[in-house]
């Protein structure tokens, strides 16, 4: 098999291929070794040197022998080192066991090649870490971001090196590097994927773990595989009546669907072209047949700021803190970005009753989603205010900025993503629009909780309608 016989397939038919025997696993990966080795110099997207052999899997999985990576942050491998984006862990830290989720992954028989890069504990809207010595750039144009904190993922698939990617989301880290890099970024609905064994909920439910694929059948056939709980998970979701791919493959029935250009805060402005392409989308989805308005849920966004800041600074300064004490560290500037820094600091000064009043602001915005979506199937937003931003931009060693000044530089970009996880409702990002400057945009599609089902079976519709498959970045293996 060569580069470019390899690139043209996603991972569904590359598993194919492998089942029928037509290529072996072997040179399936020895493909795989020659994208990464082809795109990673100009991507800076694997975190250290791709692994010499793919970890082991299972060789009946339904993704059998299909190359895979998994980010630098929450999920990890027995034996591989993690860093979660920053020189805190100096050259990693490694576990003597699996996370869960990497348990799934290999008995779908994903072929685990390497680690790829996140910002620092996740805490940004961009890939650039101090820890990595570089910038994770885009390949539609190496001066942009590919987003965060999952970029290094939808960076490499984005550029066809590798056909899908773990990726987790506590504000928008599947979507935000899906939309900037022109991939598909599913947040499943809280609890719908295991976290375990090390976590129960991470960032107080708002974390979540799952992937970017190339594609719709990608998303859907992974999901099927890997989605469920374990003993000990706080989530039991009734068994689905029929497999996510085959919703996704067979369309969706006729729904009420809602759009907006607004984020939450209003004030925040969006770029003209994802606008736009919202109100083209909705005029497309209008004639599939769908009964479209313009509406959205009304949220307070001046307390769901305060709450999210206060949730994510909880979240940094417990994980630091506690790391550090591990590691018999005083954590200082030599081992952490200065916004880090910044929001655990932050952290120190939240009292339980803080937490508690974060989770009363979370509980009336989920409650108000909620509301809204029993008047709707789906609601369509743009999924970032722009396409992509500069590298550089967000810098999260920026001393200037304290803890509430990082996070507003950070949710000008993301404004769109961080309520659906304080609410736990399942989002999907999908490439649907293109900008002037060739860039991708992402669009935002929301469902009811626990209802992935509605938004595979619309994005299968959307993905045969406004394919993006034959658009290329100008860094690719194709």
């Amino acid at each position: 098999m060569d580069i470019g016989e390899y690139a043209a397939q996603d991972a569904t038919g590359l598993a194919a291929l492998i089942r029928d025997r037509q290529v072996s696993a072997a040179e399936v990966a020895a493909a795989a070794g020659e994208a990464l080795d082809r795109v990673d110099p100009q991507l800076s997207a694997i975190a250290g040197e791709r692994y010499e052999t793919p970890l082991g899997y299972d060789e009946t999985g339904v993704f059998a022998g299909v190359p895979f990576a998994i980010k630098d942050l929450i999920a990890h491998a027995e034996g591989v080192p993690t860093r979660s984006g920053s020189r805190l862990f100096g050259p990693g830290v490694t576990y003597p066991y699996d996370t869960y989720l990497m348990a799934r992954f290999r008995r779908a028989g994903l072929a685990t090649m390497a680690t790829t890069t996140s910002p620092e504990f996740g805490f940004n809207a961009t890939t650039e870490a101090l820890a990595y010595g570089g910038p994770t750039r885009n390949p539609w144009d190496l001066t942009r971001s590919a987003g965060g904190s999952s970029g290094g993922s939808a960076a490499l698939v984005a550029a066809g090196a590798l056909p899908m990617a773990h990726a987790n989301d506590g504000g928008g880290s599947i979507r935000i590097p899906a939309a900037a890099c022109g991939a598909v970024g599913l947040k499943p609905s809280r609890g719908r994927i295991t976290a375990g064994p090390d976590f129960a909920d991470p960032l107080m439910g708002l974390g979540v773990e799952f992937a970017i694929t190339r594609s719709v059948r990608d998303c859907a056939a992974l999901f099927d595989a890997v989605h469920g709980s374990e003993p000990g998970d706080r989530y039991l979701f009734p068994a689905q009546e029929r497999p996510f791919a085959e919703q996704a493959r067979t369309g969706s029935r006729r729904l009420r669907i809602a759009f907006t250009t607004t984020p939450a805060d209003p004030d925040r402005a969006v770029d003209a072209e994802s606008a736009a392409a919202v109100r083209l989308v909705a005029q497309q989805l209008s004639e599939f047949g769908h009964d479209v308005h313009e509406a959205a849920p009304s949220i307070d966004s001046a307390a769901f700021d305060r709450a999210n800041l206060d949730a994510w600074c909880s979240f940094l300064g417990d994980a630091v803190t506690g790391a550090a004490a591990q590691l018999g560290l005083t954590p200082g500037r030599e081992h952490l970005e200065a916004t880090t820094l910044a929001c655990v600091e932050h952290g120190k000064t939240l009292s339980a009753f803080d937490i508690y009043a974060a989770e009363r602001v979370f509980n009336t915005v989920t409650r108000e989603v909620a509301r809204f979506l029993t008047g709707f199937d789906v609601l369509l937003t743009p999924t970032t205010s722009l396409p992509t931003v500069p590298l550089g931009r967000l810098d999260a060693d920026d001393p200037a900025l304290d803890a509430r000044g990082w996070y507003d530089r950070i949710f000008e970009y993301a404004s769109f993503t961080a309520v659906f996880n304080a609410t736990g409702h399942p989002a999907i990002s999908l490439p649907l629009a293109q900008s002037t400057q060739g860039w991708p945009i992402g669009m935002q599609f929301v469902g009811r909780y626990g209802d992935e089902g509605t938004l595979l079976a619309l994005a299968g519709d959307l993905e045969r309608a406004m394919p993006w498959a034959d658009r290329r970045p100008p860094v690719s293996v194709y």
